[in-house]
């Protein structure tokens, strides 16, 4: 198992896999499927590049299984976003190596710890985060691609 921060060169393995992630849990992201798809080229470069947000990819040889994003938001927080791991791969423990590198690079940083949004109703993502250390907050948004499902803001507060 590989865990590796994307570079411009892996555009189209992190577009294969952000769409398969679209496709198999729409309703766990912040953008739709529909609005990935029509991305252009340069723009799969520009996420890939890591210049802003950052991505990594999970490979199993060289195949990639999953995905997880971070980077900091308006609010100066440094955010997890974007995680999904195919269905034959969870439960293997990728998804805690994806959430480390999302960590050390927030500490890396300089930040005081790390915050997600999930889905109170998605009881395996906040089992698996409340394993990883974090902690929900009383912050409560609509899910951007599907404002009638309500995500909480959750929080690690770092070592």
């Amino acid at each position: 198992m590989e865990i590796r921060l994307t570079e411009t060169k892996d555009w189209m393995l992190l577009k294969q896999v952000r769409l398969a992630a679209l496709l198999d849990t729409p309703t766990a992201f912040g953008v739709n499927y529909q609005t990935a798809a029509k991305y252009t080229d340069e723009q799969w470069k520009d996420r890939a590049s890591s210049a802003g947000t950052a991505f990594w990819l999970a490979f199993d040889c060289d195949r990639p299984i999953g995905m997880i994003g971070a980077g900091v938001s308006s609010a100066n927080r440094y955010n997890l976003i974007g995680m999904w791991i195919e269905a034959p791969a969870r439960g293997s423990g990728v998804a805690a190596q994806l959430v480390e590198a999302v960590k050390a690079r927030a500490m890396a940083q300089g930040f005081e710890g790390v915050f997600l949004d999930v889905s109170p109703d998605n009881a395996r993502a906040s089992n698996f985060y409340l394993k990883q250390g974090f902690a929900f907050l009383d912050e409560w948004e609509p899910l951007e691609s599907h404002p009638h499902i309500t995500v909480q803001t959750m929080h690690w507060p770092g070592n």
